[in-house]
């Protein structure tokens, strides 16, 4: 991949665990969007990793990580303990301000399914320090009691065959108080596998990101 600077692997020290991450910082990056997996996934998640390749070619350093570890996720419940995942992702956050080579980039989320929940949590604790968050095919819902309070600019997305996952978007996206934008990709179901889907995802992100999250101008 051209204008790579820094793409490793990492272990980020969290809660005296240490969660496994890759980290990749495309040369002169000024944002950095973090990903918060969905449950049952992982840092491997090739849709996530996807869109991350997207985000890398465009400017945007991109941190994918595991919220559990390995024996943390054979407890089907630890996947849904969305507090226990928002202190996860605070405490990378913090982990990233704290590195020398991430310490400058503004902060953006990328969160699927739970994680998205987790995302938003976090987002609504640490206010205008979150440029942006995009959530795919998200349970927003599992944070209804904190979304008043999230002032980054938040735009969900959902596939138009997600029928009761579509209810749930829009019964939380009501009470988003800030910037914000609902879109229904049609014919996508809950995981964008349908031809095409995850690419619309992609560029309604990327240009979400654009909007909000300052990134490298192509020349």
């Amino acid at each position: 991949m051209k204008n790579i600077l820094t793409q490793k692997e990492i272990e980020i020290p969290v809660d005296h665990i240490k969660l496994a991450g890759e980290l990749t910082i495309p040369e002169e990056a000024k944002s950095i969007v973090v990903f918060v997996h969905g449950s049952g996934s992982s840092r491997y998640s090739p849709r996530n990793k996807q869109v991350a390749e997207r985000l890398q070619e465009e400017g945007y350093a991109t941190l994918l990580f595991d919220l559990l570890t390995q024996e943390e996720d054979k407890d089907y419940s630890n996947r849904f303990e969305i507090p226990v995942l928002r202190e996860r992702l605070l405490g990378v956050l913090e982990w990233l301000q704290k590195q020398a080579e991430t310490a400058d980039l503004e902060l953006g989320l990328f969160g699927a399914s739970t994680g998205a929940a987790a995302a938003l949590e976090a987002a609504s604790v640490l206010g205008d320090s979150i440029k942006a968050l995009v959530s795919r095919g998200g349970r927003p819902d599992l944070a209804s009691h904190v979304l008043p309070l999230v002032k980054a600019p938040a735009l969900f997305i959902v596939g138009g065959l997600d029928y009761g996952v579509i209810t749930l978007n829009e019964q939380a996206f009501a009470l988003i108080k800030g910037e914000k934008d609902l879109v229904i990709v049609e014919e996508a179901t809950h995981l964008f596998d349908e031809p095409g889907k995850l690419e619309e995802v992609i560029e309604l992100a990327v240009n979400w990101f654009h909007k909000h999250l300052p990134y490298k101008v192509k020349a």
